[in-house]
């Protein structure tokens, strides 16, 4: 029995060190891809929002004007307020590049996209989107775009990056949340009120882009 159960751990180990080498090759995979991308701009929000909505419509035109005044626009490359920025930009004929993530569901890649760059795993996604972005904006989303925002809220409070703009678009979407972080996390001493201003509030496609030429010079 003790020479059975070895044999499970070290054929589980095994598989543990043979994954390495599958992360390293994707990390090694999404630099190359995304090593040559200009100036560029990672916006998150949901994919379950339909053309006609008027979301849809308000993050294509702002990745229009980020296209515009310079920058390339980096989505998750999937449906809704991805396709949205996507658009906008490839129909400015920018550089419009989506992060595809390997999903047993709901995720596709649209069809406006000048880069892809496809992952399995949610964690080295997350590296590039931080890595090869000069700003983030997060769209109302679900659970993905919480994460995405999370993250670079944590690492710039931390300083294990540099700062740079993130803007949440929509005061009435993101309102509850900041209400939230006012009243629980500040108020309980978890996060000091001076992290509230991390990030930019708006819902104004043209205020947004201002927002990030300001702070951000290309």
């Amino acid at each position: 029995m003790r020479k059975s159960k070895q044999y499970v751990i070290d054929d589980l180990s095994m598989k543990e060190s043979w994954r390495l080498f599958k992360i390293m090759s994707e990390i090694v995979d999404g630099f190359d891809t995304m090593s040559e991308i200009g100036p560029a701009v990672s916006i998150f929000g949901s994919a379950r929002v339909p053309q006609d909505d008027p979301l849809y419509l308000q993050t294509e035109n702002l990745a229009r004007l980020l296209t515009k005044s310079g920058y390339s626009v980096i989505t998750g490359g999937g449906p809704g307020l991805m396709e949205a920025a996507n658009k906008g930009c490839y129909e400015e004929n920018g550089e419009s590049i989506g992060l595809h993530i390997h999903l047993p569901f709901e995720q596709h890649t649209n069809h406006y996209l000048t880069v892809q760059s496809d992952y399995n795993y949610f964690f080295i996604r997350k590296v590039m989107f931080i890595k090869y972005a000069l700003a983030y904006i997060a769209m109302p989303g679900g659970y993905g775009t919480l994460d995405e925002l999370s993250e670079a809220l944590v690492l710039i409070q931390t300083k294990r990056i540099k700062p740079f703009p993130i803007i949440l678009m929509g005061t009435e979407f993101w309102d509850g949340l900041i209400d939230w972080f006012k009243d629980r996390l500040v108020a309980n001493g978890y996060c000091d009120e001076e992290n509230l201003n991390l990030f930019h509030v708006t819902d104004s496609p043209e205020e947004a882009v201002a927002h990030i030429k300001k702070h951000v010079i290309i």
